[in-house]
């Protein structure tokens, strides 16, 4: 998968619905930023859990955009693989497949 082409473009798909329907995409928006704000967790913990969320629930955009938003709040490949178990765990063989995705999409998007 190429992933920074796959995440260039959901941004602009995005930004194309944000303007369109700009009450939703900023609602969601503030969903998104109150959510990952740091608070008791953290916000890389927070990153973490939401790309275990991500793998379980096989969406390869939503992993690509938390891979990235992992790497950014300093997240390692390791917590990365760690996540991923937690991620088989509660969702089985489908997940282990998105995890894969998910490592293979971290190696990508850490390499600048």
């Amino acid at each position: 998968m190429q992933w920074k082409k796959e995440i260039a473009t959901v941004k602009d798909n995005m930004g194309d619905y944000g303007a369109k329907q700009p009450a939703s995409a900023q609602g969601f928006g503030a969903l998104h930023q109150a959510a990952l704000a740091p608070g008791a967790l953290g916000t890389k913990e927070k990153e973490l859990i939401a790309l275990a969320i991500a793998i379980a629930k096989q969406c390869s955009y939503c992993i690509g955009f938390h891979v990235q938003a992992c790497i950014e709040a300093g997240a390692t490949r390791e917590e990365v693989e760690e996540t991923v178990n937690v991620s088989v765990l509660m969702g089985g063989g489908p997940a282990m497949m998105y995890g894969m995705k998910t490592l293979e999409c971290f190696d990508i998007l850490s390499k600048g």
